[in-house]
């Protein structure tokens, strides 16, 4: 197994080996997406097509609770690897792989009740519901192996093995493009051949990362239960990973809002915001990467008691993540106009998503310090001041809503939106000093 780095000071070369892998990979998300549409789509028929879409929406929110697991698993490993606790970063890994399996065990126990609640929340005409229940009814079963994925990719990043991660997440979604289009479009499989092509790539996806993370498992430490179960170590998880959960529930809740107001201010409206809400979501995913070198860097530096490193670590990512929030910002302004008219060919809508796209290129420009402080703070385990920053920004969220929505209609709601993340900034800008002397 690697041995923990004697303090390493951070470098471009770290950071970059970090952030470039992991931004590959995240880009590999929306392509999965895309081509499972696509391949559905050709069957012909638009319900077909609706229930994939709900299943897939179904299965992502219940799976997206356990991102914790993720952020949770990274802070801990790097600060126990910092601390040079090679005993701990195994013990980490078994751990979040048990919440992982038993997570997913339940939901497979639990699953006549979870579709029924889904169903209730967002119903569907009795054809598009039966075809979803059909393909819900394969998809669950791999809930134990893509929860669990989050916990082995936490340990990866951690390890500062981004590239492990860039060949699971490569391996994993081309395997369940490859299925799916064979069973779909060769074999003529409909709606269950989609379902057991994710189904078989997911536990595929599963053992690939378990051997990759192998060294974890080998030799007599790794079977150190007494460690492993732990009460004191186990309650240190379980806050850190309940502090995430609920700042993540809440910053879900926050666009879900945005979403049901954009939806009251007309078809129009609401259809141009869902084509800018995808430059957001571009954009997130690709300064997200520097937020896990964060995340790894700076639980290292923390883990080895090292204050200078941890600023450093912390600088030089952020660095790193306001240079690519510029370069994201001008290609937004460039390019932006080109991909609203490919995204769409009505008039209307284009016109629209038009006016608002210069909210679009100050998005990264506003986040970027929210999203960096994020992985700050995530890999310093800070995850309780995490939690309070997060419920005080949404409440100045609430309010700017309440003043801006009425006053300036979709403007007052992208601006109370920018509000959200600045706030975020903020609130967490404030509290890092005291994260850094943590390190002293």
């Amino acid at each position: 197994m690697t041995s923990a780095p004697a303090r390493r000071a951070a470098s471009h070369r770290r950071i970059l080996a970090v952030a470039g892998p992991i931004m590959l990979s995240n880009v590999t998300v929306p392509i999965l997406g895309a081509v499972d549409t696509a391949v559905i789509g050709q069957l012909g028929r638009a319900a077909p097509l609706g229930a994939v879409g709900i299943g897939a929406v179904i299965l992502a929110s219940i799976y997206w609770i356990f991102g914790f697991l993720r952020m949770g698993t990274t802070g801990l490993v790097a600060q126990a690897r910092g601390a040079g606790d090679a005993g701990e970063t195994r013990a980490l890994l078994l751990r979040g792989l048990m919440i992982g399996l038993a997570a997913g065990l339940v939901f497979v126990a639990g699953q006549a009740a979870i579709f029924w609640a889904a169903f209730r929340v967002a119903p569907a005409s009795p054809e598009v519901e039966a075809l979803a229940r059909q393909y819900l009814s394969i998809r669950i079963w791999g809930a134990p192996a893509a929860i669990s994925i989050y916990a082995l990719t936490g340990w990866l990043i951690a390890m500062e093995r981004a590239r492990s991660v860039l060949a699971l997440q490569l391996a994993m979604n081309g395997l369940n493009v490859v299925l799916t289009i064979t069973f779909v479009l060769g074999l003529g499989l409909g709606i269950p051949g989609v379902a057991t092509g994710t189904l078989i790539a997911e536990w595929c996806g599963f053992g690939f990362g378990l051997w990759l993370c192998r060294a974890a498992f080998a030799g007599a430490p790794a079977r150190d239960w007494g460690r492993v179960l732990d009460p004191s170590r186990l309650k240190r998880m379980a806050q850190v990973n309940g502090d995430i959960l609920i700042r993540s529930v809440v910053l879900q809740g926050s666009f879900t809002t945005f979403l049901f107001l954009g939806a009251g201010l007309g078809d129009v409206t609401l259809a141009a915001n869902q084509i800018l809400l995808q430059f957001l979501e571009v954009s997130a995913y690709a300064l997200d990467a520097f937020a896990f070198a964060a995340e790894t860097l700076v639980g290292q530096a923390l883990g080895h008691r090292d204050r200078a490193g941890l600023r450093q670590a912390a600088v030089m990512t952020s660095e790193w993540g306001v240079g690519a929030s510029l370069a994201m910002a001008a290609l937004i302004l460039l390019a932006g106009p080109a991909i609203v008219g490919v995204m769409t060919t009505a008039p209307d809508v284009r016109a629209a998503a038009l006016t608002y796209l210069p909210w679009m290129a100050a998005a990264p420009l506003v986040g970027i310090a929210a999203w960096m402080l994020d992985g700050i703070f995530i890999g310093a385990t800070e995850t309780r001041a995490l939690r309070n920053a997060m419920l005080l920004s949404v409440a100045v969220y609430a309010a700017a809503l309440a003043v801006l929505l009425p006053a300036f209609g979709n403007h007052g709601l992208w601006a109370a939106l920018m509000i959200l993340n600045l706030t975020r900034g903020v609130t967490l800008a404030l509290r890092y000093p005291a994260l850094e002397a943590r390190a002293a």
